[in-house]
């Protein structure tokens, strides 16, 4: 599988986010704790948003994320509010620079950790679904990329949450027609450059990891002999695969089932429910 972050808040260089801490993203691309496999070593991405440009920036590659030297030159010279970083562990599909995350459409940026089960079998149908305008932007062959553009296709720009649950209440479908059991495992995080919205379900309800960051003023409370957190704007939030730290209270996990908004201060948590299509048609 895979392993990811996404911060939100002041703006703050990457490194500090993606090198300092004790279990850094770095760190897990060689040490997860959680993940299915110690080692992401099947590609990395960052994505980040620059005030008064109309999408993000996105830098990809196909080596492993603990020993690019690019990265770690441009990590320690980029600031930004809102960005995205992701480890992979392929599932299958080629190691490749287009299947690496996070992927781009837009002012939408997109990660994912799970998979489709069986992706294979399921890969014609779930493309034939999405629409035929977006279809040509599609650049990789992994599973989370035909996702993406499935929630595209069911209005990510008009309501995120909805476009998610349209998009795995038909994974789901399809897996069942084809005889595939518990079809969809995901963890994903999806943002337009203002609120980030994450997402953890599986069909098996038995979902990869994932967790927030306390609200600042709560860690100021808990640690303070932490001044750093001083700088930090008391909206600023991250939400990871695994804590990269092991401070006491600073984490929460993102309970079973439930998708989120990350966007100013407070927690905005719901169950997460797939749509079917005859759900959608009931509405």
């Amino acid at each position: 599988m895979c392993r990811w972050l996404a911060y939100s808040g002041t703006p703050v260089l990457l490194d500090s986010v993606l090198y300092r801490p004790a279990h850094s993203l770095i760190d897990q691309s060689l040490h997860s704790r959680m993940g299915v496999e110690t080692t992401n070593g099947d590609g990395f991405g960052i994505g980040w948003y620059t005030p008064g440009l109309p999408t993000p920036a996105v830098v990809r590659d196909t080596g492993p994320a603990w020993n690019n030297r690019n990265l770690r030159e441009i990590s320690s010279h980029i600031r930004s509010h809102l960005f995205f970083a992701h480890i992979r562990a392929s599932t299958g599909s080629a190691i490749q620079q287009t299947n690496s995350h996070p992927f781009r459409h837009g002012r939408w940026l997109w990660m994912h950790n799970g998979a489709i089960n069986d992706f294979h079998r399921l890969r014609r149908d779930l493309c034939l679904r999405i629409d035929p305008s977006l279809f040509a932007d599609i650049e990789g062959s992994t599973d989370s990329e035909v996702m993406f553009f499935l929630a595209l296709t069911y209005g990510l720009d008009q309501d995120p949450p909805a476009a998610v649950a349209r998009m795995a209440g038909h994974v789901e479908s399809l897996g069942r027609e084809h005889g595939v059991e518990n079809p969809l495992q995901m963890t994903i995080a999806v943002t337009d450059g203002e609120g980030i919205w994450v997402f953890r379900y599986s069909s098996e309800r038995r979902s990869r990891s994932l967790y927030y960051s306390a609200e600042v003023e709560t860690l100021r409370g808990l640690h303070p002999d932490l001044t750093f957190l001083d700088e930090l704007s008391d909206d600023s939030r991250l939400v990871v695969s695994e804590p990269l730290s092991g401070l006491p209270g600073a984490w929460i996990e993102v309970p079973e089932a439930t998708y989120g908004l990350v966007r100013g201060s407070g927690d905005f948590l719901q169950p997460f429910v797939p749509l079917s299509e005859e759900t959608v048609a009931v509405r």
